[in-house]
């Protein structure tokens, strides 16, 4: 079974935001609504003078045992056989134990009082499109898609990313 998630090359991420404003405009998230799919955190570290700052584009995880389906009363969350954990809106009575329950506080409340979440696009995955939030993002630092496609894409940026840091006299390709 083909499973999907994504992959945040956070050397790339310059924080703009344009992963996080996509989501809201293919999902049609209203100003004022509280519902938040997708945001950009900064995490600060260090002390000055050596002061580092990563920025990361969050969302859903997708977990492989996500917290949420299993505290959900009105089992409104459930988790597809591709990776994909979508909500039921229907369903939502609004209790906020999947936002208790979820490690990353991820579930957010709109104005109706449901949970609303990432669910990958899953319309546009559906269609073979990208997600809005990957398809938008300036510097590449955002991708969604099979968890197999990524895993390669990590592991050539992360040979990329070494072969730059030592600057070794030696060449890798695929």
């Amino acid at each position: 079974m083909t499973m999907y998630g994504f992959y945040v090359d956070t050397s790339r991420c310059i924080g703009c935001g344009a992963c996080a404003m996509a989501c809201k405009d293919w999902k049609d998230v209203q100003p004022g609504e509280g519902a938040t799919w997708r945001h950009v955190t900064t995490i600060e570290s260090g002390t000055v003078p050596n002061v580092s700052l990563v920025n990361l584009s969050f969302a859903c995880m997708h977990c492989g045992k996500p917290a949420c389906v299993a505290v959900c009363p009105a089992g409104a969350i459930s988790k597809r056989p591709d990776g994909i954990v979508v909500v039921d809106r229907d369903k939502c009575i609004g209790c906020h134990y999947c936002f208790f329950a979820c490690p990353f506080g991820v579930p957010t409340y709109g104005k109706d009082g449901t949970m609303q979440k990432c669910d990958l696009c899953l319309e546009r995955l559906e269609a073979g499109e990208e997600p809005a939030c990957a398809l938008a993002c300036p510097v590449d630092a955002l991708y969604a898609g099979k968890l197999e496609d990524l895993a390669k894409i990590a592991q050539e940026k992360v040979a990329k990313r070494l072969a730059g840091a030592t600057q070794p006299s030696l060449l890798i390709s695929k």
